[in-house]
């Protein structure tokens, strides 16, 4: 991919032989700048210094780990810039897990054993199809919904959604167009 030499990536590991192996397939790949970090604490720090266009964090660390690093810069009031893609990389890849990372905000998950392949495929991901921020009272991140699917007819897709209600308020809609 062209431009990689543009893109400045913070790495985010308590395992320093992690970091190395993850820096060095940036580097392999092309990636410009790259910085380093060895908890949530130390990259907040970082990232004040100069935002990343990128942050590739692991979930477990000490003292403050990925899930809590990638909370505090979705929603810390001091967050040098809530909007950064975040790509979480982990070996466990049970669903709670999972899930929970999504909650946090996180734009891709990464499993380990990690490859170059996967690693550049996630930051081509969040960097040329970046989906749109979302902010309520319980989230902050990328928008979740990946796709649209073929038989999703209205706005409404919770499990929860009466789509019922949903028909009859489209067509109230259109007749009500229709009379103007």
């Amino acid at each position: 991919m062209a431009g990689l030499g543009s893109i400045h990536v913070l790495v985010v590991d308590d395992n320093a032989h992690m970091r190395s192996i993850v820096v060095a397939i940036l580097r392999g790949i092309g990636i410009g700048t790259v910085k380093e970090a060895c908890d949530g604490a130390d990259a907040f720090e970082v990232m004040r210094a100069g935002v990343p266009d990128v942050v590739i964090c692991d979930l477990n660390m000490d003292p403050i780990d990925g899930l809590d690093f990638s909370k505090m810069v979705r929603t810390a009031a001091d967050s040098p810039f809530p909007f950064v893609p975040i790509i979480m990389m982990t070996g466990h890849t049970e669903r709670s897990k999972v899930e929970a990372v999504r909650d946090a905000g996180v734009n891709e998950f990464l499993a380990k054993p990690i490859s170059a392949r996967t690693l550049m495929d996630r930051i081509i991901a969040v960097i040329d199809r970046p989906r749109p921020f979302i902010k309520t009272a319980s989230y902050v991140g990328p928008c979740r919904r990946r796709t649209n699917p073929k038989d999703f007819a209205g706005p409404w897709r919770r499990k929860t959604d009466d789509p019922e209600a949903e028909k009859a308020k489209l067509a109230a809609n259109k007749t009500e167009k229709a009379e103007t």
